[in-house]
């Protein structure tokens, strides 16, 4: 697919039909996503693929908002960074993250981004448990790494509308 496409039909999907995904598009999207670039080429980034349904459905308890979905979801990756090996794990992580995603699309499928990085297990309780703490209680998570996210991703329900256009210059300046 294009990438024009994929940037036209990429949405956040939540909603997933009951569906496994086939492990030959997983290994495609986690190889994609593998050849993100990265800060000094450090390749910090690490992947973390879970398609067992109990451990999505106690993913989906990491935050008492915004994580739920994910029991729905066919699989979702855990995109981790080796703090050890460069100080930037953090952003070579989103830039992992990113492409991941538009490599989702790529293989038909739809995803959403649940964010990890320092978010309190309870809304109300922001300096109480974080998600990643919750996470590493059942998943293999070294403890040299951080974790930016998981992508929870499946077959999507329903056919998004597109974006609309974007309009004005506070979107965009152009310096000529």
């Amino acid at each position: 697919m294009e990438l024009k496409k994929i940037l036209d039909v990429r949405r956040s999907t939540r909603k997933f039909i009951d569906k496994k995904v086939e492990y030959d598009k997983l290994e495609r999207i986690v190889n994609m996503a593998l050849q993100a670039p990265s800060s000094r080429n450090t390749r910090s980034t690490r992947l973390l693929v879970v398609d067992d349904k109990a451990t999505l459905e106690r993913m989906a308890q990491m935050r008492d908002y915004g994580s739920a979905f994910m029991k729905g979801a066919a699989a979702a990756i855990v995109v981790m960074g080796d703090k050890t090996a460069s100080d930037l794990w953090l952003d070579n992580c989103v830039i992992t993250a990113t492409i991941l995603q538009l490599a989702v699309v790529d293989e038909g499928l739809a995803s959403c981004w649940v964010h990890i990085n320092d978010r309190p297990c309870l809304k109300d309780e922001p300096e109480g448990k974080k998600a990643e703490e919750f996470l590493s209680e059942f998943l293999p998570i070294s403890p040299n790494y951080g974790v930016l996210c998981a992508i929870a991703l499946g077959y999507s329900d329903f056919e998004p509308a597109p974006l609309p256009a974007y309009e004005g210059e506070e979107r965009v300046k152009w310096v000529k």
